[in-house]
């Protein structure tokens, strides 16, 4: 006989299998990833059908099977409604469910990861109809917190060249920072700048010989005899690729995506969140390895403002 297990889950896939069955992918906090079928799930008059609907939260008893566990039983214990009712907060919603289906682990809990999970949904939810651009805040909240779960934060607070605070300049409308997603986070520019001359001055150096060279290895005196027979080897720092620039209002806001409550003022209306986005996405998609589908979707429904994206 089968043995049976009961897990608290989240639903975050589905998929049709036969004339009537559905194989549920679902989060659940004391086992992890799981994949089980929900028989019947799609007739019409199946206990499991809405059940088994994206985003709902149930308490389940499973069998264990061969190949695929099959559920038997599940009491739903919570819904977002308001997620199906709102194609921003739907698009949102499936974003991170792409993100969490990436990390989550299976045959171990994830407690955590399910916490955050659900708190983002109850947040992006609860935002009125009318604050659009509160639904991108919440997602780049989101998003950054479960980079952060994962060990993999950008950072944002100081430049990954010199581990130096940065602080955004609000007096000069001028001001950038770069952000560099193989670097890990942000760049002060004036370094960046300062090692991309260097760069170019050492290949013109290794393309004319004769040119003079103006690196120095720091424990080596150039009056110092050099044995015939020994080779200095000076080793350069690697200059970051920039995959974008920010201003000093965007930079303030990734900085406080670190917050455990996303800043309230302005989310409604503050462009800026379009950016932050953006670049937290493709730095999401770099460690993930894979893009974000849904993206495409908050990309439709943020088309007017695409030109502010970096």
């Amino acid at each position: 006989m089968s043995r049976t297990y009961t897990a608290t889950g989240i639903n975050l896939k589905a998929q049709a299998l036969g004339e009537s069955d559905k194989i549920v992918t679902i989060l659940t906090r004391e086992f992890g990833l799981i994949r089980a079928v929900a028989p019947g799930a799609r007739k019409h008059n199946s206990s499991l059908g809405g059940r088994s609907g994206m985003f709902v939260v149930n308490e389940l008893l499973i069998a264990k099977g061969r190949s695929l566990d099959k559920i038997t039983q599940a009491q739903t214990l919570k819904t977002y409604p308001g997620l199906a009712k709102d194609l921003a907060k739907l698009a949102a919603s499936q974003y991170l469910a792409e993100i969490v289906l990436c990390q989550a682990l299976s045959e171990q809990p994830q407690e955590e990861l399910y916490e955050i999970l659900n708190e983002h949904l109850n947040r992006l939810e609860a935002l009125p109809k009318t604050e659009s651009y509160s639904i991108l805040a919440h997602l780049a909240h989101a998003v950054f917190h479960l980079l952060a779960l994962a060990g993999l934060t950008p950072q944002v607070q100081v430049c990954c060249l010199t581990q130096q605070p940065i602080t955004p300049d609000f007096t000069d409308s001028n001001w950038q920072v770069g952000f560099s997603i193989p670097a890990g986070g942000t760049v002060c520019l004036e370094t960046w700048e300062s090692l991309r001359r260097g760069g170019e001055g050492e290949r013109g150096r290794q393309k004319n010989p004769s040119l003079p060279s103006s690196i120095h290895h720091p424990n080596i005196s150039s009056s110092s005899p050099k044995p015939s027979n020994q080779t200095v080897v000076v080793h350069r720092q690697e200059i970051p690729v920039i995959s974008s620039r920010l201003s000093a209002t965007e930079l303030a806001m990734l900085q406080l995506l670190s917050q455990p409550e996303i800043m309230q003022s302005n989310t409604s209306t503050d462009y800026g969140w379009v950016s932050v986005e953006h670049i937290l996405r493709q730095y999401t998609q770099y460690h993930l390895g894979r893009p974000i589908r849904s993206a495409t979707l908050i990309d439709s429904y943020f088309a007017p403002y695409h030109d502010a994206t970096v």
